[in-house]
């Protein structure tokens, strides 16, 4: 639960930062007027600012990915192990007809794998050392299915334009409410600096809309599991597949990834009640039995 709260804390913390450059540096000033191109200037604000920011994140995520994880990319197998990732990995890019990504090991005690990568055919596979050595290689097998599947699905890219596109509507929507509650408290007159009620609206509604964004974007993170688990089971096998997550339940403890891709890892944290909309992965149990009925 404490990584699911983080996730969100980082997403309204972003949102609540960009609200105070945007006020300091002038730009939310503009965006309260309802001159300067009117809606559509507003409009155009928000995208790109909303979009921008999370297309840079994918542009960046496997450099995030390698430097905040310490994974070592196999460039040159340095023992059998490693020769036997790669040519698995390649087999099941070659089977799912994208490029051959980059394969790495990070060094963590929990079976966790997970893959990111701006595209299908420039992406990044990286395991744990405690998978590779807590599970058997038809286990590991169907875990590599199931992350060549994300990388195939192209999920990276369609959560990321889910995440921008909402990230536009919150700044967009927020924006909308504070201009008509800065017009009601100035009497009605067009207030083109954007008063104090204008900001401090703006920075409640983006937090307020915000968790609505992120039950959306965790909703579509679970659904992409249930498909990601299908690709593991038709590259290796679903009685694989289905060892292999009932393997991850002897995971104790969380996740040592970090939040930035937390929601990328193979399984992740669980919640009970209004707390299971944040989750971004389907409890192990529901992803065993959607297996076994497929």
């Amino acid at each position: 639960m404490r990584r699911i709260a983080l996730f969100l804390l980082t997403n309204i913390a972003v949102l609540i930062l960009l609200s105070i450059v945007c006020h300091l540096f002038g730009i939310d000033q503009m965006a309260a007027s309802r001159g300067y191109g009117g809606m559509g200037g507003l409009l155009a604000f928000a995208a790109v600012f909303g979009m921008g920011g999370a297309f840079i994140s994918l542009a960046i995520s496997k450099w995030m990915a390698k430097w905040s994880t310490g994974a070592r990319v196999i460039a040159q197998p340095q023992n059998e192990t490693e020769r036997w990732l790669l040519d698995i990995v390649r087999q099941h890019a070659q089977s799912a007809g994208i490029g051959m990504p980059e394969v790495a090991i990070y060094d963590a005690p929990e079976m966790n794998a997970f893959a990111t990568g701006m595209s299908k055919n420039n992406a990044l596979v990286a395991v744990s050392s405690g998978l590779l050595q807590q599970m058997d290689r038809e286990q590991i097998k169907a875990v590599l299915g199931h992350e060549i599947g994300h990388i195939a699905n192209g999920d990276m890219v369609t959560l990321t334009l889910i995440q921008g596109v909402l990230n536009t509507l919150v700044i967009l929507a927020a924006r909308i409410v504070g201009r008509a509650v800065d017009s009601w408290l100035s009497g009605g007159r067009d207030n083109r600096g954007g008063g104090i009620g204008y900001f401090v609206v703006v920075m409640v509604l983006q937090i307020v809309f915000g968790l609505f964004a992120s039950m959306i974007v965790a909703a579509f993170s679970r659904w992409r599991e249930f498909r990601a688990d299908q690709a593991g089971a038709q590259f290796a096998g679903r009685n694989a597949m289905i060892s292999a997550l009932q393997r991850l339940k002897v995971n104790h403890g969380e996740s040592t990834l970090p939040n930035t891709i937390a929601a990328f890892g193979i399984s992740g944290p669980l919640a009970d009640g209004l707390k299971r909309l944040f989750m971004s992965h389907p409890p192990l149990d529901e992803r065993i039995a959607a297996l076994q009925k497929s």
